[in-house]
């Protein structure tokens, strides 16, 4: 789906590296010297729906069709991954744009709710324009085998994510977003400098792969936010775990959902915020 026609702009590769080397200078004990560190990159992300510029997010610039992908679906500008028919990565300058182009009926309904955004890596609802555009009635989730104690699954994917995050370890600035088996076994880690444009990047590489966002859970580095929860409820997916503590509006989101929520998720336990029937 990455087309590489981009005159006058440089193609954008599938696989960025997401992060880069600057000269810094070492203090210790006294000492110093010069020496290089690897940083998280961020840049500059525009989104443009069948030509009509949609969004710009600041994102780390890799996978970047599977967070367009992600992100139109999360943002529920499109109802299903056949919505999505082409996407096209370009770089220019110290921006990328990504283009995409979806069904026809999408692209009229996102005109009617247009937003005009300008995105932040911490921030997931920057730019809307009113209050009342808030969604705060999310689409029911049930997951049958969530009928049972998740606190293993949860020690699982605990215990196994840092061996997955391979930029965290490289630059120690991003967010990590792990697709994980009922069991916690971890199949796919997005990583990102914002923990929403991490969400967005695993869903979308779920969604073009075609998988049952219904069978396994999302597992986070961050702390539980509204807008992760919205999205995880937009999916279908039936639980979403967290490192960090949930806000209040997270665990009414997924308390309205069905969306079990579990943060201060460790190896040795992790704590349920919304006590669902199936606990």
């Amino acid at each position: 789906m990455l087309t590489e026609t981009s005159p006058g702009a440089a193609t954008a590769t599938a696989a960025e590296s997401g992060c880069e080397a600057r000269p810094v200078l070492r203090r210790r004990a006294g000492s110093s010297g010069p020496g290089t560190d690897s940083v998280a990159q961020e840049a500059p992300v525009a989104l443009v729906i069948n030509g009509i510029s949609y969004a710009v997010m600041m994102a780390t610039p890799a996978s970047l069709e599977e967070f367009a992908a992600g992100f139109v679906l999360t943002e529920g500008v499109v109802g299903a991954r056949s919505d999505i028919y082409e996407i096209e990565v370009q770089r220019h300058g110290a921006g990328y744009e990504v283009a995409l182009e979806v069904a026809q009926q999408c692209f009229m309904q996102m005109k009617e709710k247009r937003r005009a955004m300008a995105g932040r890596s911490g921030c997931g609802v920057c730019g809307i324009e009113s209050l009342a555009m808030l969604d705060l009635a999310p689409e029911q989730v049930a997951a049958p085998w969530l009928g049972r104690d998740v606190a293993p699954a949860v020690a699982a994917a605990a215990r196994e994510l840092g061996r997955h995050q391979a930029l965290m370890r490289a630059t120690g600035g991003v967010h990590a977003a792990a697709w994980c088996a009922p069991d916690g076994g971890i199949v796919h880690v997005c990583e990102d400098v914002g923990r929403h444009n991490a969400l967005d990047k695993l869903i979308g590489r779920l969604a073009l792969q075609g998988a049952d966002m219904r069978e396994g859970f999302v597992f986070m580095s961050s702390r539980a936010s509204y807008e992760l929860a919205r999205k995880a409820t937009r999916m279908g997916i039936p639980m979403l775990a967290t490192i960090s503590a949930p806000s209040s509006l997270a665990i009414d989101i997924a308390g309205q959902a069905g969306l079990k929520l579990v943060s201060f998720c460790r190896q040795d336990g992790c704590v349920e915020y919304t006590l669902l029937d199936t606990v």
